[in-house]
C-alpha cells in the first residue's frame, strides 16, 4: 500500500516525511492556489529536496491536447522524468495520455468520476489512476464499488496502472477504498491527523507510561539489577 500526502504545504511534508511511509507528494492547481503567491517550480523543487525519492505528482493546466502535451514538456523539463504528470481524463486528456506514454512520461490519470474513465486509462498505460472518492459520493456514485470494478480490470487485462484513490473527508473512506483493493491514497494532512486523533489511542499510551513510573522507578530498577 503506497500513502501519498495530498499538500504543497512544506512545513506539512516535513512533518510527515517524519512520521509515514510516505510514497509520494500530489498536487492540483486548487492546492497550489492555496498555498498563494508562490514560485511554481522552486517550490515543487523544495518538494522534492523533502520527499527525496519519493514520488511527486503535478498536473497539467491545458485544455486541448496541445496544450496538455506543452504543460507536461515544460514541467519534465523544470522537474524531471521522474516527475509523475497529472492528466484528467476526457477526450483531450487521454489524447495528451497515449502520445506522453509514448515518449515515456509517467502518467497520473486523474479526475477520474466514472469506470469508463477508468477503463480508458488503464487501456492508455496510465500509470496511476485517481478516482475522487467523496466527490464522487457527492453524486451518489458508489465509489468503493468503482474502486473495486477498477482493481479487477488492472488483474484481468495485467495492467500496470494502480488505482490511486484520492479525495477523501473522512478515515472511513480511506478505509473503504482500501479494502476494495486500491494500491495506493493520497489524502491532505487533515486526513492523516485524523487517524492519529481517536482518544483510546492516546489514552492507552498515557496508561502505559503511567503503569511503568509506577511500578519501576529509577531506584527500583537499580534494585531489580543488583
Amino acid at each position: 500500500m503506497e500513502f501519498m500526502l495530498d499538500t504543497v504545504d512544506l512545513e506539512q511534508i516535513r512533518y510527515y516525511q517524519a512520521i509515514l511511509p510516505l510514497a509520494g507528494v500530489t498536487s492540483n492547481p486548487t492546492i497550489l492556489k492555496q498555498a498563494g503567491k508562490i514560485d511554481f517550480y522552486a517550490h515543487l523543487k523544495e518538494i522534492q529536496d523533502i520527499i527525496g525519492s519519493a514520488s511527486l505528482h503535478v498536473q497539467v493546466v491545458g485544455e486541448s491536447a496541445e496544450e496538455i502535451i506543452s504543460d507536461a514538456n515544460e514541467i519534465i523539463e523544470h522537474l524531471g522524468k521522474e516527475v509523475y504528470i497529472k492528466i484528467p481524463v476526457n477526450e483531450a486528456g487521454l489524447t495528451a495520455i497515449k502520445q506522453l506514454k509514448q515518449q515515456g512520461m509517467r502518467i497520473t490519470a486523474t479526475a477520474i468520476y466514472t469506470e469508463f474513465q477508468g477503463y480508458l486509462a488503464i487501456a492508455a498505460g496510465a500509470d496511476y489512476l485517481a478516482p475522487y472518492y467523496n466527490r464522487m459520493e457527492n453524486l451518489n456514485i458508489d465509489a468503493a464499488d468503482l474502486i473495486g470494478a477498477l482493481v479487477e480490470e488492472i488483474a484481468r487485462t495485467k495492467a500496470t496502472s494502480k488505482v490511486l484513490a484520492a479525495s477523501f473527508k473522512n478515515i472511513a473512506q480511506v478505509n473503504q477504498a482500501c479494502r476494495r483493493g486500491a494500491q495506493a491514497i493520497t489524502a491532505g494532512p487533515d486526513i492523516f491527523a485524523q487517524a492519529f486523533k481517536m482518544p483510546a489511542i492516546q489514552q492507552a499510551v498515557t496508561d502505559f507510561h503511567n503503569d511503568w513510573r509506577e511500578n519501576f522507578t529509577v531506584e527500583t530498577i537499580k534494585e531489580l539489577s543488583k
